[in-house]
């Protein structure tokens, strides 16, 4: 016994030791009411000093797993020996108690059942942002100046609705993008997903059926489906959802909500025209559909006059938009906010069902976010992200243009560009030939509604080096090349 210990760098001793003998008692290594080694003893066997042994004991006495008899030394309290404690029992069998919710969930977990790349291949599956342009300098200071200010607020329960110096800043950078704000308000969530989730919790469902452009948001399929919605997809043009789809569709069956992903669309990259943005609401406004708008990588234009947002074109009479906002794409994903913007009334109900769930969004990461914002840093690494991002997505397009034989590439901006090949190829099969070589990419089956797009691939270039987006995307060519011969 005690040979096991081992000690790391980056922790206290006291602490390491402590954690050591409490691991022992619990597991039954240690019995109850057993002697312990001396302080002096255990040092020597673990090779730490007394003092280290003394602060481990003390704390371990302090919390109830051993007791003191004067003149005897330490012993271990009964309750916390495992082997004392532990009833015997039968093994619980869980899978008959899932239900179906949880089935759909597993189901379409891509981190389980999705492309799992080897350590060292070439990996074109991510769109999350290149963490080595991470502003860690302007976020460590951020973090300290509002701890400074407030450090007690941030550290205790928050409110449902949001951190309130981070929801005005929000209001009134969706106002600076065109958004009449009046008779509406905002709703702080813990990223996208969480708030798509809210809205399809909180919508009646009156004939289960939600409107979307075909191909679609992965994680977006998989929350409808998990609501129990019957999705409907409408196929894509180079400017986006296709009107007379939309027209069709409207015309053929009563549905409850429209999800949209109007600009740098994933998985296509498309941006919608202006005029396809006002004529698509015209028509949903018409048959008096709600339309989620999905704000995604809106602000990855690289070329080209700004587009204003779904919320922007609705004006302030329509108040049928839904936008889900975040800055995951552009920012730091790990600071898990995002936001709702909407008629006042369903935010007030959003509200309830998210104090309901989860009570509030992490205080300490909205103020983090929000004092970042605020001391101007957004702006200064946008313009630094934008153009390593740009230079990426050209070098991408280039490599695409040169080496993959495929019928369409699109992507007018963003994190990624959408490859389709002809009807009759099969992106799996390339996939699976490319992955035996150390590359990588994501089918575009995954993002259909209808069963389609075996001949379709999404490439994600956002934290791919340049060598390797050469190389991947060179080696994803020549496979093809081979298949179609």
């Amino acid at each position: 016994m005690y040979l096991d210990f081992k000690f790391a760098d980056d922790r206290p001793a006291y602490i390491q030791v402590k954690d050591y003998m409490k691991r022992l008692m619990t597991t039954g290594a240690l019995q109850a009411d057993q002697k312990l080694p001396s302080t002096r003893e255990l040092s020597v066997l673990l090779r730490v000093s007394r003092n280290t042994v003394l602060s481990a004991y003390s704390d371990l006495e302090d919390e109830g797993y051993i007791y003191a008899v004067k003149g005897q030394g330490h012993f271990v309290v009964p309750s916390v020996s495992g082997v004392s404690v532990q009833p015997e029992g039968k093994r619980l069998d869980w899978a008959p108690r899932l239900n179906d919710y949880a089935r759909l969930a597993e189901e379409n977990d891509l981190m389980k059942h999705g492309i799992r790349a080897e350590k060292g291949a070439i990996s074109f599956t991510s769109i999350a942002p290149d963490e080595k342009l991470f502003d860690l300098q302007n976020v460590k200071r951020a973090f300290l100046d509002r701890m400074s200010l407030e450090g007690e607020v941030l550290l205790n329960y928050g409110y449902a609705k949001g951190y309130k110096p981070l929801i005005d800043y929000l209001l009134r950078y969706m106002e600076n993008k065109g958004v009449n704000i009046q008779g509406k308000d905002l709703l702080i969530t813990s990223g996208f997903t969480e708030a798509l989730s809210l809205v399809l919790s909180t919508l009646n469902q009156g004939h289960g059926r939600i409107l979307c452009e075909n191909p679609t948001h992965h994680t977006a399929i998989k929350n409808f489906k998990m609501h129990g919605y019957d999705i409907t997809g409408v196929e894509m043009e180079p400017d986006g959802i296709s009107l007379t789809g939309l027209a069709r569709e409207l015309s053929k069956r009563p549905y409850d909500l429209a999800y949209l992903v109007p600009s740098y669309h994933n998985p296509t990259g498309i941006v919608m025209s202006h005029q396809k943005r006002l004529e698509a609401l015209r028509l949903l406004n018409e048959y008096q559909i709600p339309v989620i708008e999905d704000g995604f990588n809106e602000e990855l234009r690289y070329s080209g006059s700004h587009i204003a947002p779904l919320v922007a074109c609705a004006g302030g009479e329509n108040n049928s938009v839904i936008y889900l906002g975040s800055f995951s794409k552009i920012l730091f994903p790990g600071l898990r906010v995002g936001w709702v913007l909407a008629d006042k009334t369903l935010i007030h109900y959003l509200e309830s069902v998210k104090r309901a769930r989860s009570i509030h969004t992490s205080t300490l990461d909205q103020s983090l976010l929000y004092q970042y914002l605020y001391n101007g840093n957004f702006e200064k690494y946008l313009k630094r992200a934008k153009a390593e991002y740009k230079r990426k997505y050209e070098l991408a397009i280039r490599c695409c243009e040169e080496w993959i034989p495929m019928k369409r590439l699109s992507g007018d901006g963003g994190l990624h560009l959408f490859v389709e090949f002809g009807p009759d190829f099969r992106t799996r099969e390339l996939l699976a030939a490319c992955s035996a070589q150390g590359v990588v990419f994501t089918p575009g089956d995954i993002f259909h509604t209808d069963g389609g797009g075996h001949h379709t691939m999404r490439l994600g270039f956002s934290r791919v080096s340049d060598e390797n987006i050469e190389k991947g995307i060179r080696i994803i060519g020549e496979t093809a090349r081979k298949l179609l011969n």
